[in-house]
């Protein structure tokens, strides 16, 4: 029984997105979408206080670990003593989202090369491959507005993302939205790959072939169907065995 007490307490819960995070980190850059230091993986921290979770600016990503990532409020300002600066016009589109968005318990946003070629594309995100289809379920778009350090583009941010888990920043790059770090990283996956195949399909130079409405429409049961209806589960603690393969060390 000692056991379930610890394992339902706050600290062990802040303790475990810790981890989880700082392997998302670790992921994106293994996977090629990091960009230097300028992008961020933010994560709820469970309680009242509204703190969350963001990495320390001017760590790169595949540096960061769970007790190096620095614990903010919803305006950007540390709440704990960490010898790293934060980024707070950085977390402006993070710290918006988390605020409209009661089931945001993590966004990433990302400045991959594919993805922000596909932001740049008038079209937006077209329906050319499997991936793009569980992305299109769910897909919303914000005009670009320079570096995000208004607080007049707050409002429309929450206008635009709606109930959207993929959020396309035109001219600038991809955003995932999910209840955990887990569902975040398996959403930015297919984000990813869906404009990694439209780039290539397009730069093919041959006629491409949409994938019809009527399929399009299903595409949100078919996912629960191929992941068991364990979602992210299902593929988080492969990524972990492999992250600890090729980088471990994030969770120190």
């Amino acid at each position: 029984m000692a056991d379930d007490a610890q394992t339902d307490s706050p600290a062990l819960d802040e303790a475990a997105i810790r981890h989880d995070l700082a392997a998302a980190y670790r992921l994106v850059a293994l996977f090629g979408w990091d960009d230097l230091v300028f992008t961020h993986l933010t994560a709820k921290v469970p309680g009242p206080e509204h703190h969350f979770l963001i990495n320390p600016y001017g760590m790169t990503f595949e540096e960061i670990t769970a007790s190096s990532l620095v614990k903010i409020d919803a305006e950007g300002n540390k709440v704990e003593d960490s010898p790293w600066p934060v980024n707070p016009a950085g977390f402006l589109i993070h710290s918006t989202i988390h605020g409209a968005r009661e089931d945001a318990g993590c966004v990433m946003h990302t400045h991959s090369l594919n993805g922000v070629a596909v932001s740049a594309q008038k079209q937006g995100l077209l329906p050319l491959s499997q991936q793009s289809l569980f992305v299109l379920s769910s897909l919303a778009y914000h005009d670009y507005e320079g570096v995000a350090l208004e607080e007049g583009e707050r409002a429309r941010l929450i206008a635009d993302v709606g109930d959207a888990n993929f959020f396309m920043l035109r001219n600038h790059g991809l955003l995932t939205i999910g209840p955990t770090v887990a569902d975040a990283f398996l959403a930015m996956y297919l984000f990813e790959a869906a404009c990694t195949v439209q780039i290539r399909a397009l730069s093919g130079g041959g006629e491409t072939i949409h994938i019809p409405q009527e399929i399009l429409a299903g595409a949100q049961r078919m996912q629960q169907q191929v992941t068991h209806s364990q979602g992210a589960a299902l593929v988080w603690p492969g990524l972990l065995r492999r992250l600890d393969r090729e980088n471990p060390g994030y969770a120190d």
